[in-house]
């Protein structure tokens, strides 16, 4: 483990270097390896474990197009894929990959097959670090940790097939067995993570819910919005207002930043839209402390983990959301993307 000084705080990380993949497969080479839920982060997870050598088995419940999707994937009804409670029971390490919603509703079946020294493994925080609303309360005698990585199942899967990885956070809850970290290390190595930096299960859930609903996701399409239309009202075409507020960031200046920094990017811009970036930054900057201020607050008193809690337990969510969903994809912002990126030109 190194310690590495980000502006002057001390963060402990964990690079490849550091804790090897050999080493990695020698810690995990006695372990059944369960992956639960194939939606979001199970099959990136799941496939990049059985690639780096990992005994490997998925739970999903039989039926669901997430069990069509593993059979697809290669696992073997039976052999490899199993459903959820029987999978539980053959592991030795259970990483709960569900849903939040889905964690919830499986998990009195889940906890009945945590027998001592198992492992319990999540990717997200929220079941834990909202335990007093969720009901997930781990047994005393299995250790508990956590492994996020800081992006889509999808991204982990394809930086690994492209040699890459994917940074991910890490996290003790629970530590019976004395063997805690070095299993979540292990796990975050094997899943294909580029280097592992250290948080608790309340950090991973509060900051991950504030971001997916700040700049991730929420603030970002709120603000495409607003520029979009501001373009359109003052009678910029479409294709010249979506242009200019995502296809420009998307396709340019993003992958700049990713690879530089947004130093870097103000500093190797046009004198005119530097001066005016740094001037207008500032506007934005105070504009919006006062929301993510707001938006963190609920996120700590609970309210964000009720509301999740809440809509999802209702039995037309799916409905309302895909009708949420279809009024976004058909908004005139993004149809217009959808023309946009067929103009986009292809390899030779």
């Amino acid at each position: 483990m190194a310690t590495i000084n980000f502006g002057g705080v001390v963060e402990n990380v964990v690079k490849r270097d550091e804790f090897p993949l050999e080493k990695a497969k020698e810690v995990l080479k006695n372990e059944t390896v369960a992956v639960i839920g194939y939606g979001v982060q199970g099959p990136g997870q799941a496939l990049n474990l059985k690639d780096n050598g990992i005994n490997v088995i998925v739970g999903q419940r039989k039926g669901t197009n997430s069990w069509k999707k593993a059979l697809a994937d290669g696992w073997q009804e039976g052999k490899t894929l199993f459903e959820v409670e029987e999978a539980c029971e053959k592991a030795t390490v259970v990483m709960n990959l569900l849903s939040d919603a889905g964690q919830i509703q499986a998990w009195e079946g889940m906890k009945k097959k945590l027998a001592t020294e198992k492992t319990l493994y999540f990717s997200h925080g929220f079941g834990i670090a909202f335990q007093e609303k969720t009901g997930i309360v781990p047994p005393k005698d299995v250790d508990v940790v956590l492994v996020a990585p800081k992006g889509s199942g999808t991204s982990l899967r394809s930086l690994f097939l492209k040699g890459h990885g994917l940074n991910s956070s890490y996290a003790v809850y629970q530590n019976p067995t004395g063997k805690a970290q070095e299993t979540a290390l292990a796990l975050g190595i094997a899943i294909g993570s580029g280097y592992l930096f250290e948080t608790t299960f309340q950090k991973e859930a509060y900051s991950d819910l504030t971001g997916e609903r700040g700049v991730l996701m929420g603030a970002i399409a709120g603000i495409f919005e607003a520029q979009f239309n501001v373009l359109r009202q003052r009678g910029h075409s479409p294709s010249e207002a979506f242009n200019e507020t995502v296809e420009e960031l998307t396709q340019s200046l993003m992958p700049l930043v990713a690879e530089n920094g947004m130093d870097w990017m103000f500093a190797n811009c046009s004198t005119t839209a530097q001066r005016g970036a740094l001037d207008w930054k500032e506007k934005f900057r105070k504009a919006n402390e006062p929301i993510l201020n707001e938006l963190y607050d609920s996120v700590a008193s609970g309210r964000e983990a009720e509301i999740v809690i809440e809509a999802n337990s209702k039995p037309d969510y799916r409905i309302k959301l895909q009708e949420e969903l279809a009024t976004l994809q058909q908004s005139e912002l993004w149809q217009t993307g959808v023309e946009v990126r067929k103009l986009r030109p292809t390899k030779a």
